[in-house]
């Protein structure tokens, strides 16, 4: 009977070792090139909404500039739209919006999804069955068309539109969270935790979250690339806040002159391109950061 402890123990120690040999999270995510090209693709649209007013001069409201003038005509770096706005600071100063906007919804989408899916993964039995019986509601209901009926009846202002998104969004994270409690709650450091009195908050939200968050932070980054989509969608349809700059609203300017003027919708299509890009290969790095088995493949 003395040598299966002696063996556990070291089983143990090894799997500690490995565990502090593991690089850090940013490493594992830059190994993969198809990550660093999409991290470089959303710092550069970080980058260019901080700094809008660096970059450009110009007002992107204002249109007291000569209009349809080409890319790279004196100062107008893409060119003026058809009123005469400076198409680069409208581009510049709507990455600012449409960033926001995804960066909102996956924060406020995630946060709701972790409450739900730990609470029904954890408690299971009736107050699980409720909360997933809601979760599938809202999967069954058209996201698009509901953002687009209620924006269209409540205002669309951007907060009505940051708002209703992200309402609409949590419903995937909360099922994978979900899934990962109903694993994680029989491991033996949660019976541990229960054993030497701690309570199920500390043990939902201290104990098990930890282990479980990974998932949860693959999908929110992906949901910043659909939140941006959407964005633009509602505002191709006219549904976007007139007050702010907005991709998808140039895109709506430009159709009219797509054989006068093309470079009005390839500008606000390609930043757009970008952003989705960008956020769905980072997703995929943080998905093979979070996974156990990255290691070992990195070392293959």
């Amino acid at each position: 009977m003395l040598p299966t402890p002696a063996i556990r123990i070291d089983a143990i120690v090894a799997s500690d070792v490995a565990r502090r040999r593991r690089p850090p999270l940013w490493v594992r995510v830059l190994r993969q090139p198809q990550a660093a090209v999409g991290m470089a693709l959303v710092t550069c649209l970080v980058v260019l909404g901080l700094l809008a007013p660096v970059f450009t001069p110009f007002d992107p409201l204002r249109s007291n500039n000569p209009t349809f003038l080409p890319p790279f005509s004196d100062k107008h770096y893409f060119g003026t739209t058809a009123i005469g706005r400076d198409l680069f600071a409208a581009i510049a100063h709507g990455a600012r919006v449409s960033l926001f906007i995804g960066l909102f919804v996956a924060l406020v989408s995630t946060v709701i999804g972790v409450v739900v899916g730990s609470i029904a993964g954890y408690l299971g039995s009736w107050v699980d069955d409720v909360l997933m019986r809601v979760t599938e509601l809202f999967l069954i209901i058209p996201r698009f068309f509901l953002a687009l009926l209620v924006v269209a009846m409540f205002g669309h202002s951007l907060w009505n539109i940051v708002v209703v998104l992200a309402l609409l969004s949590w419903p995937p994270v909360a099922r994978v969270i979900r899934a990962d409690y109903l694993s994680l709650k029989q491991r033996e450091f949660v019976l541990a935790a229960r054993c030497v009195g701690s309570r199920h908050l500390r043990i939902i939200f201290r104990e098990i979250l930890p282990n479980a968050l990974g998932p949860a932070i693959v999908i929110g980054s992906l949901q910043i690339a659909q939140a941006i989509l959407t964005e633009a969608s509602l505002a191709f349809l006219g549904l976007g806040d007139p007050d702010l700059p907005s991709w998808g609203e140039l895109l709506v300017d430009a159709q009219r002159f797509l054989t006068r003027a093309p470079w009005l919708a390839v500008f606000p299509g390609v930043a757009i391109t970008m952003a989705v890009v960008g956020f769905n290969l980072v997703g995929d790095g943080l998905a093979y950061a979070f996974d156990p088995r990255s290691t070992r493949r990195g070392a293959q």
